[in-house]
């Protein structure tokens, strides 16, 4: 009898608590995130100014990148909370319940391994190396394209630049033997390694990870989120976010930081160009 009424007084004093001081913080606090490695790159420093300062009881796990639609579809399995996605969603996709929300947009950079010194390239200089693979750099050194996945949201993003440009990518691609590196982290770290190397990268990566890498100019434009705006520079890269239909609460109130005045000070800092209001849509 004395157990069953100290049970009962201790399950008593455990509603009150929650009633006085809010829910007690539980190990399922957990804020699963993934997606496009630029996506990641933005979040990195969000995470940890909202789990530091804003809710340290909050935990978040985000591993290796696991690119937009891998990310998307362990969303769907209910593996992740949250994907930023750098591509919309397809029929299926949405079918399936999956929503996005547009975010922001940072540059895609045209990079290259430290060893290069040019510091612009144009149109029709892109052009000429992704469809000339003995091309080489004004030094000498053999030009070594890295390429994206043939129906990656990069990929794409560039095949706009020109008529050109779409035609030189797909020759590139055609080539045997080319470095087609599957995600945003590997692709910098493989130009960041490789000798006259040329590729892609999402601006949030080049100022976030911090790799050896030369960030060129394009026709004359730098790659900011200032001339993104402006429509100067024309390559831009989506920073969607992808979430089911019911969100936890602690899910909830993290996008609402990444929608406030805060979070976009963040994410601008990390290169994105922030093209929504402060107005949260959970």
């Amino acid at each position: 009898m004395f157990d069953s009424m100290g049970s009962f007084i201790t399950r008593i004093s455990f509603l009150i608590l929650i009633l006085l001081f809010g829910r007690p913080c539980l190990a399922a606090d957990v804020i699963r995130i993934n997606g496009t490695g630029s996506g990641l790159n933005m979040m990195q420093p969000m995470t940890v100014a909202y789990a530091n300062v804003h809710h340290s009881e909050i935990r978040f796990e985000m591993d290796n990148s696991l690119g937009s639609s891998g990310s998307i579809k362990a969303l769907l399995s209910r593996a992740l909370d949250i994907a930023i996605s750098g591509r919309r969603l397809n029929p299926k996709e949405t079918e399936a319940g999956a929503i996005l929300q547009k975010y922001g947009q940072t540059p895609l950079v045209i990079v290259t391994n430290k060893d290069i010194s040019k510091k612009d390239i144009t149109t029709q200089e892109l052009v000429t190396f992704y469809r000339d693979r003995t091309a080489n750099w004004p030094d000498g050194k053999k030009v070594r394209l890295v390429l994206r996945p043939l129906e990656d949201s990069d990929t794409k993003i560039i095949r706009n630049l020109s008529p050109e440009m779409d035609a030189a990518m797909t020759i590139a691609h055609d080539q045997p033997g080319m470095m087609v590196a599957v995600t945003d982290p590997e692709s910098s770290e493989t130009i960041a390694r490789t000798p006259g190397a040329l590729g892609a990268s999402g601006l949030t990566g080049v100022i976030i990870e911090k790799l050896p890498l030369n960030v060129m100019r394009l026709n004359g434009v730098e790659p900011t989120p200032e001339t993104l705006a402006k429509g100067l520079y024309p390559l831009g890269k989506e920073l969607n976010i992808v979430t089911l239909g019911a969100l936890s609460e602690p899910v909830r109130k993290f996008l609402a930081f990444v929608y406030s005045s805060e979070g976009r000070r963040i994410a601008q800092s990390a290169g994105v160009w922030i093209t929504v209001g402060e107005q949260s849509p959970w």
